[in-house]
């Protein structure tokens, strides 16, 4: 039986596990039997015993939620991107969970987007998907594709009702808004279109569920009659695929963790072989644009931050320098148009966008204000077009969409996204709150950034509460970032920040190799020297801080609980990759190849196999005072199985009872939780109610 004070009691069943002369016993594999009634017996016993354990916390839960819902406004529509002789958006109504996608049609001499008065449908708009109709006895649901075909006729569209990742293809036609026969089941994400809208290129996986194959499917046929384009048998690499910018080529993208090849088909001949841009070399990545008679690569062949170059689109060869290699200028994506290229790149830890004239003038950065930022390109469907869309934020403006005329560089702010009046009636102002960028050393004397953010006002003495975020791999970089549910955390005190951490990429390449493979220690050590310079600059104190952290971030928080217990008075783990080395043993696990070269491989390195061990969480469990902590999974998820934290969380209970653990798994859900957005922000305001009460603040 299940009480506040007796948590489910897991069964301890020895399995030995040898490997390079060393056995180690896991007495909780059982757990990994998803479809044993006992296994789901416990899972439910233990979310019975997190809603025990939490009870007292119902009324901040609830508070925090409405404060999240009162602060949104719920009825909105996006700024309308146009595409040849439409404008796409999405709307939100207020009480549904999901967005309703539509479009409407360019009027004559219409150049702004449309608007409308808070959020209401575009006079003239045609409903294309209604998320909330499709989601209809569904307790989860997502999107994988949402593709309109050139000629506008067709949506290609894909859905996932229990959050593996496994999406059914369908087709609408959007002319009758009927749905054609087409059906594909068990397609992944990516999807491109041919030139005359007749074939659709999809995306399927292997046993490993890694996406291997893309296949061509003819509109008006049975999926039965499919043919495969192209299928990857090197276990290290995953496949992509999409249309081009210009809709000239479609691209099937081939990448493993640090190596790449591309081949194209002409969009104009779907039928046609896929040619390849460069043959794949070991350790050298590449992606490829369309722009008019050329190809451009961005690649790290002898750069390590990349550099940008073109080869010949009819007869793809030597690579001509465009933009050389420039250390420390991290160079991540260039966007064609017809008359402009647009770099993406990240210089002294912040992001931005670099505008190169084809013909003639200076190459230009585009400038923004605020210390600490973020921008990035975002829909630009339009090759032909004198303007991008941009997407702008930080830890205190909230998203920001704009369009930047690229000859005049004039932008223009099309939306911000509306904070509406807190619980005490007063409208969100910026200027009430401070973001800072700090420094820790860490503890081979390398300088890892900080990026925090405040209510003004916030004390320095030591005594503010305080919330550390990490995450530290495959070069994801923590950029700055808004969030209307954090503004209920900032308002009673706390300080949010985020350590950017070796092993992502906020200071570039380098920056990400000396926190992956057998340097991957750099990532845990950082965050520890993160977390103790808050407490010596005077941020918060040891006892006031707490610890969260996704998926890989979700492996640091449980290293770092094992590394600096003492550092943190609460940890939260979010569906965490807490039990690394058994996972990367094991090739038939989804992913688990392609992550050798992350990671490395245990199976055939004993080199490799000592390290993991010697950091992963769940075998460093020991008989010690660990800080408090929450840590929630999906049972669906694909990318990290639901029973590494149950395993965890058992583990440290038998290892260290005296300590404070819950475990929260949503039944129905995937890697990214709930799928609707109430039921998100009921998650976000379960979670920040457990921090608050850790911090003392509940």
């Amino acid at each position: 039986m299940t009480t506040e004070t007796s948590p489910p009691a897991a069964k301890r069943v020895p399995a030995e596990r040898v490997h390079h002369g060393d056995t180690v016993v896991d007495e909780y594999a059982w757990l990994a039997a998803k479809d044993d009634p006992e296994t789901i017996a416990y899972l439910r016993a233990e979310n019975a015993y997190t809603e025990a354990r939490t009870a007292h916390l119902a009324e901040l839960r609830e508070r925090l939620f409405e404060e999240t819902r009162r602060r949104t406004q719920e009825t909105d529509l996006s700024v309308p991107t146009r595409k040849d002789g439409h404008w796409y958006y999405t709307r939100t109504v207020e009480g549904q969970q999901y967005g309703v996608h539509c479009r409407r049609a360019v009027r004559d001499g219409e150049t702004e987007p449309p608007v409308s008065a808070d959020g209401a449908p575009l006079d003239g708009e045609e409903v294309l998907l209604d998320g909330n109709l499709l989601a209809e006895g569904h307790d989860f649901f997502s999107l994988g594709a949402f593709d309109v075909s050139p000629d506008g006729r067709w949506l290609a569209y894909s859905t996932d009702f229990s959050g593996d990742e496994r999406f059914t293809l369908r087709v609408k036609d959007l002319t009758t808004g009927e749905l054609l026969p087409d059906e594909v089941p068990d397609t992944f994400y990516g999807t491109a279109w041919s030139a005359d809208a007749s074939v659709l290129f999809y995306v399927t996986v292997d046993d490993a569920w890694r996406p291997y194959r893309v296949w061509r499917h003819v509109i008006g046929t049975p999926a039965s009659d499919d043919v495969v384009v192209h299928q990857e048998d090197d276990e290290r690499f995953w496949v992509g695929v999409e249309l081009t910018r210009s809709e000239k080529f479609v691209v099937i993208d081939i990448h493993s963790k640090i190596t790449s090849e591309v081949r194209v088909i002409p969009a104009g001949n779907p039928t046609g072989v896929p040619a390849v841009v460069a043959p794949r070399r070991q350790g050298v990545e590449y992606t490829v644009e369309h722009h008019g008679h050329r190809f451009l690569i961005l690649h790290n062949d002898g750069a390590e931050d990349f550099a940008l170059a073109y080869t010949s689109a009819d007869a793809p060869g030597d690579w001509v320098p465009l933009i050389d290699h420039s250390p420390g200028t991290r160079l991540e994506a260039v966007d064609a148009f017809a008359d402009h290229l647009v770099v993406s790149l990240r210089t002294n830890g912040l992001t931005g966008l670099r505008v190169l004239p084809i013909g003639g003038g200076d190459p230009h950065d585009i400038d923004f204000p605020e210390p600490l930022y973020s921008v990035g390109l975002d829909a630009n469907p339009e090759y032909r077009t004198g303007q991008i869309r941009l997407r702008y934020t930080s830890l205190v403006t909230p998203d920001s969409v704009y369009d930047y005329d690229l000859v005049t560089r004039r932008m223009v702010l099309r939306k911000q996204k509306p904070v509406l009046p807190g619980p005490d009636g007063r409208p969100y102002d910026p200027a009430e709150y401070e973001q800072h960028r700090d420094w820790a050393l860490a503890d081979d004397g390398t300088r890892v950034p900080i990026s925090l953010v405040f209510r003004k006002g916030t004390p320095r003495d030591g005594s503010a509460p305080c919330e550390i975020y990490g995450y530290g791999s495959y070069e994801a970089s923590m950029d700055p970032w808004f969030s209307v549910a954090r503004l209920s955390l900032l308002d009673r005190g706390v300080i949010f920040a985020v350590a950017h951490i070796r092993g992502g990429g906020e200071l570039g390449r380098r920056w990400y190799e000396q926190g992956k493979l057998l340097a991957k220690k750099n990532t845990f050590t950082d965050f520890v020297a993160c977390a103790r310079h808050l407490v010596k600059a005077g941020w918060t104190s040891g006892d006031r801080l707490v610890a969260r952290g996704a998926s890989a971030g979700g492996l640091l928080m449980g290293a770092v609980a094992n590394l600096a217990p003492d550092a943190f008075a609460g940890i939260v783990a979010q569906v965490p990759f807490v039990d690394a080395l058994t996972s990367i043993l094991d090739p038939s696990l989804p992913l688990t190849v392609t992550e050798w070269e992350e990671w490395g491989n245990p199976l055939d390195d004993p080199e490799v196999y000592a390290y993991m061990k010697s950091y992963t969480p769940y075998e460093n469990v020991a008989t010690r005072d660990y800080p408090a902590i929450l840590a929630v999974t999906s049972l669906n998820d694909t990318r990290v199985l639901y029973h590494e934290p149950a395993k965890w969380i058992a583990r440290l209970r038998a290892a260290a009872p005296q300590g404070d653990y819950l475990l929260k798994t949503e039944m129905g859900a995937g890697h990214g939780g709930p799928s609707g957005r109430y039921d998100a922000w009921r998650e976000e305001a379960f979670i920040n109610a457990w921090i608050l009460d850790r911090l003392g603040r509940a």
